[in-house]
This record gives C-alpha cells, structure tokens and sequence, in this order.
C-alpha cells in the first residue's frame, strides 16, 4: 500500500495494520506448496521467487518429500514478511493438518487448493470450516436478536 493511500486511510478513520505495510515499496509475495503440475502452473504465472539467501517461495511436494520439509517450508512461509498469501494443496495441508489448523494469522492468508490428481474435500478445508463456523455463529446470534425483539 502506498503511503498516501494508507495516511488517507487512517485519516478515515481505518487502522491499517502496520504487519501489512513490511512490503511497501514492493509487491507482496504469493507462495505456493504443492505438486510438481500446481506449482510449475503458478511459476509461469511469475510467482516464483528466489532472495539473497536462495530461498524460494514455493516447494514442490513430491514421492520423496518428508512430512518435515513440507512443516518446515510452511512455517518459514508463514513466518516472512514478504508474502501475503500461502496456497498448498490439501494433499499436503493433509499431512502437516495439525500446523494448519493451529494457523490463525490473517496475514499471510493460508488457503488450501485442490490439485489436479486428487479431489478437494470441503470438509478438511480449516479455512472454509471457520467461515461456516462464524456464519453460524452470526445466524444463530442474528436469530437470538430476532426473537428477543419480539
């Protein structure tokens, strides 16, 4: 966000979070955890990304990746400034589960997406149950509201 938008902002009346705001000057990073066909299509879409150290913004999960390189990409992922949102395949959100249902950070966003060779199961998603969990929770506060006014 430029600096302009984010003084307007506040002057609004909007508190921006000062998290969002480690990349100013440059764009926010998408990274991607996933198989081979996943994360090469993200690639070529120019997400990729190699820094100073050599880090990379993607892993490649494959036959021979172990539970801990896909917990340790995740938890670097999720720890950097620079990137925004994560995206994994639910394959390997499936087999680091317990990391993902304890991430409850906004930024980076984590979203779990089907990938090609394997179905999405809605009911795995931890994002889309905390949804469907505060929607029901806001129906069923809206109808307590509801039903003591009458």
């Amino acid at each position: 966000a430029s600096r302009a938008r984010v003084s307007a902002l506040t002057r609004a009346g909007f508190e921006y979070p000062r998290h969002a705001m480690a990349t100013e000057g440059k764009g926010a990073l998408i990274s991607v955890i996933g198989d081979e066909d996943t994360v090469t299509g993200f690639l070529l879409a120019g997400v990729g990304e190699v820094d100073v150290r050599r880090k990379t913004n993607y892993l490649v999960v494959g036959d021979k990746t172990t539970t801990k390189q896909i917990e340790d990409a995740f938890k670097e992922m999720t720890s950097r400034e620079d990137v925004a949102v994560v995206l994994i395949s639910q394959f390997a959100a499936d087999s680091i589960r317990h990391l993902v249902n304890e991430y409850d950070k906004p930024i980076p966003a984590v979203l779990e997406i089907p990938s090609k060779d394997r179905p999405y199961d809605a009911t795995k998603d931890s994002v889309l149950q905390r949804v469907q969990h505060l929607m029901g929770a806001e129906d069923a506060a809206a109808a307590t509201t509801a039903a003591g006014a009458r």
